[in-house]
């Protein structure tokens, strides 16, 4: 193996398989260095498990023939663990090697600038590089919660990857993965509860997309507690040998399984980062705007911020590549969508209005109830459509979206913002009818006449 090479990436998640097939691409030689499966979490763990999970809950609550058992089979089929315990990574090797990458199995360590000792089977080699790319994504947070060390709690590890349904199921935090977990479960008969410490679930999205998740969760069945937290956890003490876990708010809840579902770490603390004169001691890195956290080595994905996402992280990926090879780029977050893949699903992308304003923007909202548009009607859909519009430059600010398609339909506001297309233009395209889509196009044609009417 070639010691010497123009990237040594630490890290074979999204951001790292996408800098990997930048840089390959670009000509340039790398070794790619993982002490897991190629791939991350998102294939694996996280992403695809959980949205196919979600897909065979729908049909099922539907009433389509789509039970647990194939439910589980078609999950293991997605993330290639048919007849094993742990997925097969041979497909991410397979095409890191084809692109002509170096496949590194074992820990990454930073042993100095340009230097990367790999351990492996109790041996130690060490990669030279011209540029190191730090993406080696986070892991699920274990909060500090009373009696929490005398069981053995779920992360989504063991929630997307469960062959057998618990008979019951506490789910702590109220993000993406809870919410989307609570769904999956609920609707397979499995008694859910939810614990949110904000006052409303999923509290980083738009209000309205919180609320919409909130009742569809409950008429799934969930239990669902806002504006708590747990305080303890008492090992078996419920009925049937479920966990008791004691809520601030004096009540109890019981599960069989507890899934933790509060945030992410990142694993920092032993990547040698100090050895470069990082600092790491608070957990975050300090990332400049071109990636870069040190001279020649930069960071991609999770670590890098502002958020958590895999497409985040694939982008950041291949520009990090691309700034190291002296292209004259930057990240742009200013339209980075997020979505919840429920049934049905929310998605938003820019800022809310009570964000705008505090921006300083002269800003207003249009909003449409989709239980009362053509779409709600065909589909029997609720939910919402709204949008966040600049007054001054006619351009759109935010979108954010609950009900059918909601994850495709919010890309057309993610290209508005970032291309700072007018709201004269947006009204003035067509789109097909009846869709979701085409009431986002009416909020756009009523935001015109809003601004052509103020004085």
């Amino acid at each position: 193996m070639d010691q010497q090479f123009d990237f040594v990436v630490i890290g074979a998640g999204p951001a790292g398989e996408a800098a990997t097939y930048m840089a390959r691409a670009r000509g340039a030689t790398v070794a790619i260095v993982d002490r897991e499966l190629f791939g991350g979490s998102c294939p694996f763990w996280a992403c695809m498990p959980s949205k196919t999970l979600l897909h065979a809950a729908a049909v099922h609550a539907g009433g389509g023939d789509y039970d647990w058992e194939r439910a589980s089979a078609r999950r293991d089929y997605m993330i290639s663990r048919e007849g094993t315990e742990s997925p097969s990574d041979a497909g991410h090797v397979a095409g890191l090697n084809g692109a002509g990458a170096v496949v590194v199995r074992g820990v990454g360590r930073i042993a100095g600038p340009g230097r990367v000792v790999v351990a492996h089977e109790g041996t130690k080699h060490e990669l030279r590089a011209r540029h190191v790319v730090i993406a080696v994504g986070s892991a699920a947070k274990v909060p500090a919660i009373e009696g929490l060390d005398a069981i053995t709690p779920w992360t989504n590890r063991e929630a997307t990857s469960t062959r057998e349904l618990p008979a019951s199921l506490v789910i702590l935090g109220a993000g993406p993965t809870g919410v989307e977990m609570a769904q999956v479960f609920a609707r397979y008969g499995v008694p859910t509860t939810l614990v949110a410490s904000q006052p409303r679930v999923n509290h980083r999205g738009h209000p309205r997309n919180s609320a919409a998740l909130e009742a569809t969760l409950r008429r799934d069945g969930v239990d669902v507690r806002t504006g708590v937290r747990a305080v303890r956890v008492r090992a078996r003490a419920g009925a049937s040998g479920a966990h008791a876990i004691d809520l601030t708010d004096g009540t109890t809840v019981e599960g069989q399984e507890v899934l933790l579902a509060v945030g992410r770490t990142l694993p920092l603390a032993d990547l040698g980062l100090e050895t470069l004169g990082v600092d790491v001691s608070s957990g975050r890195l300090v990332v400049g705007p071109d990636l870069r956290i040190a001279d020649g080595v930069f960071v991609a994905g999770d670590p890098a911020g502002p958020d958590m996402h895999t497409h985040v992280a694939h982008y950041q990926g291949e520009l990090a590549v691309r700034i190291a090879l002296g292209d004259d780029v930057r990240p742009d977050y200013r339209a980075i969508p997020g979505a919840v893949y429920t049934d049905p699903e929310v998605a938003g992308v820019g800022l809310s209005l009570e964000q705008a304003v505090a921006a300083g923007h002269d800003a207003f909202e249009e909003v449409a109830d989709l239980a009362t548009t053509a779409k709600g009607y065909v589909a029997e859909a609720t939910g919402h459509v709204t949008i966040v519009v600049d007054r001054p430059t006619r351009t759109l600010l935010g979108a954010f979206i609950a009900g059918p398609a909601a994850s495709e339909v919010v890309h057309e506001a993610v290209l508005a913002i970032r291309t700072r297309t007018t709201l004269d233009v947006l009204s003035d395209t067509i789109h097909a009818f009846p869709t979701t889509a085409r009431v986002m196009g009416g909020l756009f044609t009523q935001a015109v006449r809003t601004l052509d009417a103020a004085p």
